[in-house]
């Protein structure tokens, strides 16, 4: 004889089920929310403060959708029994979407004080590099044989008119990454008046330093867009050298030591110095980046220089934009985030201020809650107030 299961048996089966569930759920998602928010409000946190100050910096508004959503299944939870583990998880993350909702609103206030036409669509949807394409792809030198190329982003001709420019080096510790990493921010600048060139140059490896080498890349392509202004409408008067990470490394380097006369084209004519030069998370010396040793510096300075700063020291030196602190320097603007573990606020920071001891016309930036590269993420509101910054810079008049 068999038994019947009752409708009320049932219903509270289904129950267990869905309270299970969202427990489960809610837990996940409370453990990942306290991780990233605290890690973005306490980077000295092991392991959370990697991950916070990169999620919670670049997403915050995400986050606190993730949140709120392990809040609702707390709640769900609770309501269905799991009354004291319910009612804690909801208070978390409760607090945890206020705390991200917090971030994103310190990044709106800094993107308003500088002047962003803020999308918000953006910064929900616009999580990685943009699907931009160059408006041509030239080769601006052959060191050893091999073709280096430039991807130029154009804004729209006007008879009569010249634009501002940029040469533009990329990230990637010396040794990884190409020019295509660069395409969301030329596009945006192409859109708003300034010619942006990115450009690829020697990368180092195991055994293949290339400290002598990548700055004389970055003379020879601030040579070519020079000899190219007219083709492309340029106002050679207004030519700035720029890069990020490494590429603003490299670009400061470069920029001064062209003022300095301590680096001559290797072949043809040694280029004017730039007019302005840009550092977007830039390590500032590299015998610091290799004693720092944080996320891979080490092994990218020793791969750049060929040793260690013991093995080398001139080559640290030289290579170095603290080396060439000179009173008349061009034009420059760094920017950093105030939670960067790599290139370290104080150590950016510090280096302006010497720059200004100098005289030399300097503009740091520092935005708020965001790590280094905080421009990968293209919708950001710290890449939307890095471009906006970067843009006015360029296309300020110093006549």
């Amino acid at each position: 004889m068999s038994t019947r299961r009752s409708p009320a048996a049932s219903t509270s089966r289904l129950v267990r089920i869905l309270r299970g569930v969202s427990a489960v759920l809610a837990s996940f998602l409370a453990f990942l929310v306290v991780a990233v928010v605290l890690g973005a409000y306490f980077p000295a946190i092991p392991k959370a403060g990697v991950i916070g100050p990169v999620l919670g910096g670049q997403y915050p508004f995400h986050i606190a959708l993730i949140a709120l959503a392990a809040a609702v299944l707390a709640g769900l939870a609770w309501r269905a029994g799991l009354v004291r583990w319910g009612r804690t998880v909801t208070v978390i993350t409760t607090l945890c979407t206020l705390g991200a909702l917090a971030i994103g609103g310190i990044q709106f206030r800094a993107a308003q004080n500088a002047g962003v036409d803020i999308s918000l669509g953006q910064a929900f949807t616009e999580l990685g590099y943009p699907a931009a394409k160059p408006d041509v792809t030239r080769t601006y030198a052959s060191p050893e044989g091999k073709p280096l190329r430039v991807d130029a982003y154009l804004p729209e001709k006007t008879p009569g008119r010249q634009v501002p420019a940029v040469v533009l080096a990329h990230a990637g510790g010396f040794h990884t990454f190409d020019k295509s990493d660069l395409r969301g921010t030329g596009r945006w600048l192409a859109d708003h008046g300034v010619a942006v060139f990115a450009v690829d140059y020697r990368l180092a490896g195991p055994d293949r330093p290339t400290w002598n080498k990548a700055p004389q890349d970055l003379v020879s392509a601030l040579s070519w867009v020079r000899k190219n202004a007219d083709e492309y409408g340029i106002d050679s008067s207004r030519i700035s050298l720029g890069g990020m990470s490494a590429g603003g490394t490299l670009a400061m380097n470069t920029a001064y030591r062209l003022h300095n006369g301590t680096i001559k084209a290797t072949d043809g004519t040694t280029p004017k110095p730039p007019a302005a030069v840009v550092g977007f998370y830039p390590g500032t010396d590299v015998a610091q980046m290799w004693k720092d040793d944080v996320a891979g510096t080490r092994e990218a300075a020793e791969m750049f220089t060929g040793g260690t700063p013991q093995q080398y020291p001139d080559r640290y030196r030289e290579v170095s934009p603290t080396s060439d602190v000179r009173p008349g320097l061009p034009r420059t603007l760094l920017v950093v985030g105030d939670r960067d573990r790599s290139a370290r606020p104080e150590t950016v920071t510090d280096f302006g201020d010497a720059l200004k001891k100098k005289g030399v016309d300097t503009e740091v930036k520092e935005l708020p809650f965001a790590e280094h590269a905080f421009d990968d993420a293209y919708g950001s509101l710290t890449s939307q107030t890095s471009r906006q910054i970067l843009l006015d810079f360029l296309t300020k008049d110093t006549h």
